[in-house]
């Protein structure tokens, strides 16, 4: 058993979304990282803490792009005062949305960060929330991404858990990133 961290106000769920999640091309262990977040989300929704599914909007003909059954998010929400969706254009869950502001209003300080891609939008969405100041709880068994293929001459294939640690890693000691979802409460 693992010792919980000190409890956070906010769960962020980036781009859980059935093209990435289900099915043939979804990341490898995707059951595995839907397990984890599913339990840090009724977590989250049992202790009142604030839930934001983050939603990309990909370009036509992308597998997130909006309408197609890609698209969709993956796990149910229960949209309320506490619990929102927040489709978003680029990366960075905080570019161009209203994420900064709902945070602020909730009188949020931290927050957990599970999701994909491990190197793309979860690492942006995190690396804009530590420079607003927030503690941010990034549980390793929580985000997940692809093997990125091998290029001749220059690297073999790396595994996705490798892609996901080293996004983690490359974000400082500052996120709380060697910790599994099951050591994350919230306030």
């Amino acid at each position: 058993m693992t010792d919980p961290v000190a409890p956070v106000d906010a769960l962020i769920l980036v781009d859980l979304q059935s093209a990435f999640v289900s099915g043939e091309n979804a990341v490898p262990g995707a059951d595995r990282l839907l397990d984890r977040t599913t339990e840090l989300l009724d977590r989250a929704r049992e202790a009142g803490a604030v839930v934001v599914h983050l939603q990309n909007d990909g370009a036509p003909g992308a597998a997130d792009e909006p309408g197609t059954r890609g698209w969709e998010l993956y796990l149910p929400v229960k949209p309320g005062p506490r619990e929102q969706v927040i489709r978003k254009p680029r990366d960075d869950g905080f570019d161009a949305t209203p994420l900064g502001q709902l945070l602020i209003a909730a009188g949020v300080r931290s927050i957990a960060i599970c999701g994909v891609m491990s190197e793309m939008c979860v690492q942006a969405t995190a690396r804009t929330a530590l420079a607003r100041g927030y503690r941010v709880v990034l549980p390793y068994d929580a985000h997940g991404t692809y093997d990125i293929p091998a290029v001749t001459g220059i690297s073999d294939e790396v595994p996705a858990q490798v892609v996901s640690r080293v996004a983690a890693w490359s974000l400082g000691d500052e996120p709380e990133s060697t910790v599994p979802a099951a050591a994350v409460t919230f306030s």
